[in-house]
């Protein structure tokens, strides 16, 4: 029955002129050409070894099939199923994919990660951020694609520095089928999927597929958190005439419903100081720490509970901490796309391929806030005064509004009557997407030898940012998790927000790509070069008060705006600002094959990442004709040289490689205070060696093994501040002078949050109607700061470790099998499956944000002031055990 399974792939496959190993149509379409691939040949070699596929293609690259995709856990994120390629790093907050987690290829952080969907692009289009658990379902996808150092040349992108990750939808098949899943696990785990292909329902072959699943599961970590999922796909596809060309129309959305849970700060002093020996325990308060064993690694929040409902006039009355917890924030999403393909043949030596989309995204992230009722004192001539008890007078102007981080309302939110009370509302960070883009190709077929394309590609997203707040239950629980939808207005009428922005970012993107094959086709080049124009049109209606992205908001066109402006004349205040930056991106390289089974082949590609919102809004404290207003876009050259041995039994690849930085953007993420901070890096360089090998010795054994190793060096130490005249006084960092540089000690260190190597190793025994499989991956540590320092408690006369500077190496073991029920008179689609995730319960650190430096420490032994807080960090998912029973007919 295996061989059968497997030719049925290739029978579909021939069918289908959009499953090789590429993103665009325009860009499969090529590859086709150019690459003997399982959609002409269906060989062996090029379905590869139970499926992992090594292609042979200039660029370092992997190709997972569904072959392989569908022997994870029920609904798990793709993310996590790359996590077997080489130089790929995933961590995953949960077992079943639908919390989120954290992606690192080569040292490359996912906001440097170019993802795409058909082609179509799936990072945030402010911060370029990737969100795992918003992807498709598993069961839909062909396959999926890592390119691990370059993009393709049409890839709409505007923050691939280096790696791409592409994967494809399914096409609907020939024929009428249905498949349903149920699926049930620890934690309370349960999903149904369910998938009918229409089969071909007109004379002209218009085929589809209708899928639709449901998620829902307790989260592993507290008493508390919950996930909700569930996502609808369809697919249209119309061949035209007797070759391969096609229309095809595919719809997708996906609602999540979520919280956070498991970030705790990343210490392990058992103590709350050197002085105060109350115990610190796990949890997700800025007093806990993380766990030292497995089972310590799970804890109890304040919940339920009951808010503080006593209100009482004349008092100032004050709120409980029911639902100001980490744990209680959701993190709701409504994402959803329209994808188009097509391919038209022109002549019999041009082509045409139009692959248009749209995106939507309804999203926020975040907690609570203190909300007062009185106003705040925006006058700094007189001092801050207490606007509860003075309103007016000299120097005084007590004004409602969004200020210093909190809600000013100026009326009353409790019905007491007065103006005195602080209340407990939720106020997260909302974002709505609107998104429109093309990839066009024009593709001339010079001969059987030679192929020459021209792109065209254009991405534009409406990118709205605000900050609404919106009312709690009794319980702590939000009356709606989108306040967007109701928001709270202050006694103006005017809706408070905590953010206020709203940008256009806009690519308009040129390329160009020749292939051709010589030397009695030993000898594959490719030579391309793409051209963006980025504009990022940004618009800022709050003030900007620091330089990490503190700003005063009252409301776009508020006459407050003027009163504010008015007291506080250095401000940045309301304006809009149109930052372009464009690039000559050249992509080349060959493959040379040999008569035996090995090739070599090498690559050459610069990368572009023009910085983010969050990076360009902080640059709005500085003044628009000043260099700090307008930051620089890193720039990567990447090199890629490997050989490959591909034959029936074996796929094997071993790359070198080399990345060269410029203005590498460093950032760090505080999760309480909602903020990142953003430094520029300089200079960095970076190297390392992938490698796989997958081989079938016989029919009933697969084998796999693969390995990375990565080196990276900050060339300088990096600047994060001047000298004050309070610290030339106090001689803090060494200060000697007013306006002297404050650097941070990086030159020669390693860039902090990707693993220094990884490595692993995949068994799976096909016995009949019976398969299982084993893999295993050990990821090695990573540095929490590019200080490469321990993190530091105590004082700066004091200080001590409370965390070593990289988290230690893990194993995470997977376990699947599977049973297919022919015995029982069922068919080959018809099977029960098993998933052990993380089988040895190891208890590792997830995801988490590394930053520079950790606050007030520049160097070893180098302490400015007391060290901050640590960086919060996922603890790794336990170890989870799921069921699943599929019928196909």
């Amino acid at each position: 029955m295996k061989i059968a399974y497997l030719a049925g792939c290739a029978v579909v496959a021939l069918a289908t002129p959009s499953v090789a190993f590429a993103q665009s149509t325009g860009s499969t379409e090529v590859e086709e050409k150019a690459e003997t691939t399982v959609v002409i040949t269906g060989s062996r070699e090029d379905r590869g070894v139970e499926g992992i596929v090594v292609p042979d293609t200039s660029k370092a690259k992997q190709v997972l099939t569904q072959e392989q995709l569908s022997k994870n856990a029920p609904g798990q994120t793709v993310l996590d199923s790359i996590n077997v390629v080489p130089g790929v790093s995933f961590t995953n907050n949960d077992a079943y994919g639908s919390a989120g987690g954290q992606l690192y290829i080569r040292g490359f952080s996912q906001d440097r990660i170019s993802l795409t969907f058909d082609g179509v692009p799936l990072n945030d289009s402010g911060n370029y951020q990737i969100y795992s658990n918003q992807q498709l379902d598993p069961e839909l996808i062909e396959q999926v694609n890592v390119n691990l150092g370059t993009t393709d040349v049409d890839s709409p992108t505007a923050a691939a520095t280096g790696s791409t990750v592409n994967y494809r939808t399914r096409v609907p098949g020939e024929e009428f089928g249905v498949r349903l899943s149920g699926s049930a696990g620890e934690f309370d785990f349960f999903r149904i999927f369910g998938m009918v292909d229409t089969g071909e329902f007109t004379p002209l072959g218009t085929r589809a597929f209708f899928a639709a699943s449901t998620a829902s599961n307790r989260n592993p970590i507290n008493n508390y958190g919950k996930i909700d999922k569930q996502q609808y796909n369809a697919r249209i596809y119309q061949p035209l005439g007797n070759g391969n060309d096609f229309i095809s129309i595919a719809g997708h959305y996906n609602q999540n419903r979520n919280n956070f849970f498991g970030s705790v700060p990343l210490r392990t002093d058992l103590t709350q100081s050197a002085t105060n020996t109350a115990p610190r325990v796990v949890g997700a308060g800025s007093g806990n720490r993380f766990p030292l064993t497995r089972d310590e690694a799970s804890y109890d929040i304040n919940y339920p509970c009951t808010t503080n409902q006593v209100a009482r006039t004349g008092v100032a009355d004050t709120p409980n901490s029911c639902g100001t917890e980490f744990d209680r924030r959701y993190n709701p999403s409504n994402t959803g796309n329209i994808r188009g393909a097509s391919l038209f043949t022109v002549t019999d030596s041009i082509r045409l391929t139009v692959d248009p989309s749209y995106q939507y995204v309804k999203a926020n992230g975040g907690g609570t806030v203190g909300a007062r009722e009185r106003g705040l004192d925006i006058n700094p001539a007189g001092g801050a005064a207490n606007c509860t008890t003075v309103t007016t007078g000299t120097n005084v102007a007590c004004t409602p509004g969004y200020l210093g981080g909190r809600p000013y309302f100026g009326r009353d939110l409790n019905g007491d009557g007065d103006l005195l009370d602080e209340v407990t509302l939720l106020a997260p960070s909302q974002t709505q997407t609107n998104r429109y883009g093309v990839i066009a190709n024009l593709i001339w077929d010079i001969s059987d030898a030679h192929t020459f394309r021209v792109a065209y590609t254009y991405d534009r997203a409406r990118h709205r940012q605000t900050g609404e707040v919106g009312d709690l239950s009794v319980s702590g629980e939000p009356l709606d998790v989108f306040p967007i939808n109701d928001p709270l207005a202050d006694v103006t009428g005017a809706v408070l927000q905590k953010r206020d922005r709203l940008s256009y970012a806009i690519l308009n993107q040129v390329s160009g790509e020749y292939r051709g094959s010589f030397f009695d086709e030993r000898l594959d080049v490719t030579a391309g070069v793409r051209a963006p124009f980025f504009t990022r049109d940004l618009n800022n209606y709050c003030f900007t008060t620091s330089d990490s992205g503190f700003v005063d908001c009252f409301g776009e066109g508020d006459p407050r705006n003027a009163t504010y402006a008015g007291f506080n004349p250095t401000v940045q205040g309301p304006q809009q600002r149109m930052l372009k930056y464009d690039e000559i991106l050249p992509n080349v390289g060959f493959v040379y094959s040999f008569d035996n089974p090995f090739s070599v082949f090498a690559n050459y590609s610069k990368g572009l990442q023009v910085p983010g919102t969050d990076a360009l809004y902080n640059a709005f404290f500085f003044a628009p004709d000043t260099p700090q207003a307008r930051p620089n876009p890193e720039r990567t050259d990447n090199f890629d040289l490997g050989i490959r041995f591909r034959d029936r039994n074996i796929q094997a690849q071993v790359t070198g490689w080399f990345t060269n930085y410029e203005d590498r953007l460093a950032s760090a993420y505080d999760p309480i205070l909602e903020r990142s901070v953003y430094r520029n890096l300089g200079k960095v360089e970076k190297y390392g060696i992938d490698g796989s090998v997958a081989w079938q010795p016989v029919s009933q054994l697969a084998l796999y093994a693969f390995g990375s190793y990565l080196k990276s060096e900050i060339k300088d130490d990096v600047q994060s501040g001047a000298c004050t005249a309070a610290q030339v006084t106090g001689g803090t960092f060494g200060c000697a002078s007013i306006g002297q540089g404050i650097f941070v000690a990086t030159a020669g260190n390693r860039e902090g949050g990707a693993p220094e190597y990884t490595y692993g190793a995949q068994a799976r025994g096909l016995f009949g109607p019976f398969e299982i499989g084993l893999t295993a991956k050990r990821t090695g540590g990573r540095f929490i700061y590019d200080t490469n320092l321990p993190v530091y408690g105590g004082t700066a006369a004091a200080p001590y470790e409370i965390y070593d500077a990289q988290t230690p190496a893990y194993w995470l073991v997977n376990l699947d099998a599977r049973l297919r029920l022919e015995a029982i008179g069922l068919n080959d689609r018809t099977f029960i499956q098993f998933n052990v995730y993380n089988l040895f319960d190891e208890l590792y650190v997830g995801n988490f944000t590394s930053g520079l430096n950790q606050g007030n420490v520049i160097g070893a032994g180098q302490f400015g002031g007391n060290p901050s807080a640590p960086p919060f960090a996922q603890i790794g998912a336990p170890r989870t055990i799921s069921g699943t029973v599929t019928f196909g007919f």
